[in-house]
């Protein structure tokens, strides 16, 4: 459902942050005045229940991620099958270390305005973590167990007309119920939605565009209604299509009659449209109303993109008639330091990044997104592959959601689809991840059954799976059942899925799954799976990966070279908390080591690869390791560059190492055994590699030459000098002063000469005072036990991200970075 109403503050109500009004539909968010407690107890439903020592909380609000980190916090006995393992053992940061078990009760107080009889009023939640019981005004309204989802209920028999209404909400996480961290409690909006008795339901519009020239594009919409009346002469419903500008480029007016049973049917003509893509999301909004007789009932307004996708047999997808490769990657709803809470600042952050990358797509893995990301996908121009269950019948996990599915499966497949299906990002449905059916004999017919819902929702999207056991799959026919087969790993399988399977297509839903540390590099540089350290870190020559997956050119090599290979999302784009693969075992580690960028959202050396290869409307030229080690001086260190380019000189203290040139020569099919994979011939046509060079501290550079032979680029690092002050880079330096908006500062250790001291790791202090204030921190370190609520915490390879919040009141934050022996900083953020 999308507004496009008029936003107020109601300050003198006290309760609502911001509510939307239109002549006959009133929306509330449901922000404040929350009451929060981890104690469990029946009377907690009742109305008169005093709850004035509770927490006071904003929703969204996850509590868990307040800590304290534990090694007995959901501490999993378990052999992981997915993963290889066979015999069990204990997993102390699975999860994530933090303390999500367990349960929360919210409550809070509110009124609805004009709300009386003839009115219907609904309550939305976005998601909340998880098996929620809600009550109002001291009766069960209803229950939703999954968490990850967005559930709706009619309270219009449970509200006091002008009098103050009680909500209360039961929320429990058991043990053993997810593979990462989850995340607890209100972490997602609370709407309130106030409607006439005659109205248009929660999500109750599905627009389509089945035609689509550059001349003109037909829309479709189909609008349900709810007329509360015992016929439905006299209702018409009127819609107008508004582009970008907020100009109407077309218009109709339906009368709705007994044939149409409580959906209007309308098409409407788009002339000269503006197409929706990655470069230009161009967006339109359709504003219905309805009226019976001359009296508007209701007005609903549906944001839309005109896009035409197509997925075409041994060619691959288009979007817009264009072939468009997926340059994908997979990201868990977590927002690092700031748990499971969502935020629309840093959700667009992560945006920007991954778009900067290169990265046209995101699989939601293995959830329902939010619809604020949903929303900036649309907005910023991100396709997505919308996600379901990790779990169907079979378990994975104790208390999984296999105990769920046979009730809930179909009622959370249709509450995705019904949600997201007007929203021009999502491209593809994926209705499992891994699922243990893959190898039982008949449980294609469950996959059948899931994306049977899927065709029946929403005939005009790609429905998918995340498969591991090609195998099976490609030999009993669940694979072949699937729209789009998806593979996870194993890309070596891709010819004969082809040659097996009826689609003539392979995507790559789950690919990679290298590992890294920012800043710190293992010697000597050679493939390895599944390494083990002393100091709970993995290499950042980016040459290390898991027991069942590989390095990014062996991906790459299989969509260049594979006309049916349809594109990837790499495993993942961001660390995320939980999985601290391969250190299952090894506490403190209890975040992952996946993600092209870390936890506190600063790019790691394989960030450049991919943007490398990615982004091809800008250059790239990174040189790494850092060049700052104490004890390597004549050693063999080698440097690798990622870049575009296709040729570059490397220069060591201003000796020339020579000139490399990607190796074109080493394709999909001469590449792949095991002496190829040890040599890193695939590398050779992705990365340049100088293997030999030794250490020496000083100057490394690079000059870079086009395919002429001409000198481009350069660039270079110096080894740096003695820490000398810290230096403050923020992602925006202007907020809005709504409470919530966020700025992320990059802190670094930097020498006089600004080069990071990349082997620091002093503590560093924050402070901010005036229109804002410090709201958390992180370092990327996966085996950091720091809270990321205290203002100080320790560098890791030299930098840390901090968070900057705003406030309700316009004006200047001043952000100040301490830290013993080193020159202090000062940054401005304004507050508008």
């Amino acid at each position: 459902m999308k507004k496009n109403y008029f936003a107020v503050i109601l300050l003198s109500l006290g309760f609502w942050s911001t509510a939307v009004f239109a002549q006959s539909r009133s929306e509330w968010l449901l922000e404040k005045n929350w009451k929060f407690t981890r104690t469990d107890e029946p009377e907690f439903t009742n109305v008169k229940y005093n709850d004035s020592k509770w927490q006071n909380v904003i929703v969204p609000h996850d509590w868990a991620i307040y800590g304290p980190f534990s090694a007995n916090n959901d501490k999993q006995h378990v052999a992981i099958s997915q993963d290889g393992q066979k015999e069990a053992s204990e997993h102390a940061g699975r999860t994530g270390g933090l303390p999500f078990v367990g349960v929360g009760w919210y409550r809070n107080k509110f009124r609805v305005p004009g709300f009386n009889k003839g009115k219907k009023a609904s309550i939305i939640f976005d998601g909340a973590m998880s098996n929620a019981t809600v009550y109002l005004n001291g009766k069960k309204v209803g229950f939703w167990p999954y968490g990850y989802n967005t559930f709706h209920f009619d309270i219009t028999e449970f509200l006091e007309p002008g009098e103050e209404n009680i909500l209360a909400v039961r929320l429990e996480n058991f043990p053993e119920s997810s593979r990462w961290y989850p995340g607890a409690g209100l972490y997602r909006n609370v709407h309130v939605v106030m409607t006439e008795t005659a109205h248009i339901p929660v999500w109750g519009t599905q627009l389509t565009t089945p035609v689509i020239h550059k001349e003109f594009a037909k829309v479709n919409l189909k609008t349900k209604v709810i007329t509360g009346a015992g016929n439905v002469a006299g209702f018409h419903l009127t819609t107008e299509i508004k582009d970008a500008d907020g100009k109407v480029v077309a218009s109709t007016k339906t009368l709705l009659n007994k044939y149409n049973e409580d959906t209007f049917n309308q098409e409407l003509l788009v002339l000269n449209p503006q197409l929706w893509d990655t470069e230009h999301p161009v967006l339109y909004t359709a504003v219905s109303k309805l009226y019976e007789e001359n009296e508007l009932r209701d007005e609903y307004s549906t944001t839309f993109g005109i896009r035409s996708i197509e997925i075409i047999p041994n060619k691959g997808f288009f979007l817009n008639g264009k072939r468009t490769q997926f340059k994908g990657v997979c990201l868990h709803h977590d927002l690092g330091p700031l748990g499971a809470a969502v935020n629309d600042a840093a959700i667009r952050r992560q945006i920007r990044i991954m778009k900067d990358m290169g990265v046209n797509a995101i699989r939601t893995s293995h959830n329902m997104p939010a619809p604020e990301f949903v929303k900036a996908c649309d907005e910023m121009g991100m396709m997505l592959m919308a996600e379901t269950f990790d779990e169907w019948k079979a378990p994975k996990q104790k208390n999984g959601y296999h105990k769920y599915f046979e009730e809930w499966a179909e009622k959370d497949v249709v509450n995705l689809i019904h949600h997201y299906r007007n929203n021009p990002s999502v491209v593809m449905w994926c209705i499992g991840n891994e699922v243990p059916e893959q190898g039982m004999l008949g449980a294609a017919k469950t996959a059948k059954f899931l994306q049977d819902i899927c065709f029946r929702e929403d005939p005009t999207r790609f429905v998918t799976q995340g498969m591991d056991q090609p195998g099976s799959v490609i030999n009993n026919n669940f694979a072949a059942t699937m729209q789009v087969a998806g593979f996870n790993y194993r890309p070596f399988v891709y010819p004969e899925a082809y040659k097996k399977l009826p689609q003539q297509i392979i995507l790559g839903t789950e690919t990679a799954s290298t590992i890294s540390s920012r800043g710190i590099y293992k010697f000597p540089v050679i493939r390895r799976a599944m390494p083990i350290y002393e100091d709970l870190q993995v290499s950042s020559y980016d040459v290390e990966h898991c027991g069942w997956s590989d390095l990014p050119e062996d991906n790459f090599i299989q969509h260049d070279d594979l006309p049916y290979a349809i594109g990837e999302f790499v495993w993942t784009g961001f660390d995320y908390l939980g999985e601290p693969t391969p250190y299952y075992t090894n506490w403190p580690s209890h975040s992952s080591l996946f993600g092209i960028v870390d936890l506190a959202g600063i790019p790691k050396d394989r960030y450049y690869l991919y943007r490398s290869h990615w982004n091809t409307a800008a250059n790239t030229l990174h040189i790494l390791p850092s060049w700052n080690f104490r004890d390597r001086a004549g050693q063999t260190t080698p440097v690798f560059v990622y870049t575009n380019y296709p040729t570059a000189e490397l220069f060591i203290n201003g000796k020339s190492q020579g000139k490399k040139t990607k190796d074109t020569t080493f394709t999909v099919y001469n590449t792949g055994d095991k002496k190829s994979l040890e040599d890193f011939d695939r590398q050779k046509r992705y990365r340049l590699m100088w293997m030999d060079t030794k250490y020496k501290p000083g100057a490394v550079k690079v000059v870079a030459y086009d395919a002429k032979g001409n000198a481009v680029e350069e660039k270079e690092i110096h080894t740096a000098g003695k820490p000398h002050h810290l230096e403050l880079k923020a992602d925006r330096t202007q907020l809005t002063a709504n409470g919530k908006d966020l700025s992320f500062v990059l802190v670094s250790v930097v020498d006089k000469d600004g080069n990071l001291c990349s082997e620091d790791t002093r503590e560093i202090s924050f402070k901010a005072t005036g229109a804002g204030k410090f709201h958390a921190v992180a370092n990327g370190n996966s085996a950091s036990l720091e809270s990321f609520q205290a203002p100080k915490m320790k560098a890791f390879s030299g930098q840390l991200t901090a968070i900057v919040k705003s406030e309700e009141k316009q004006g200047v934050v001043y952000f100040e970075a301490s830290a013993k022996g080193l020159k202090s900083t000062v940054l401005k953020i304004e507050v508008k």
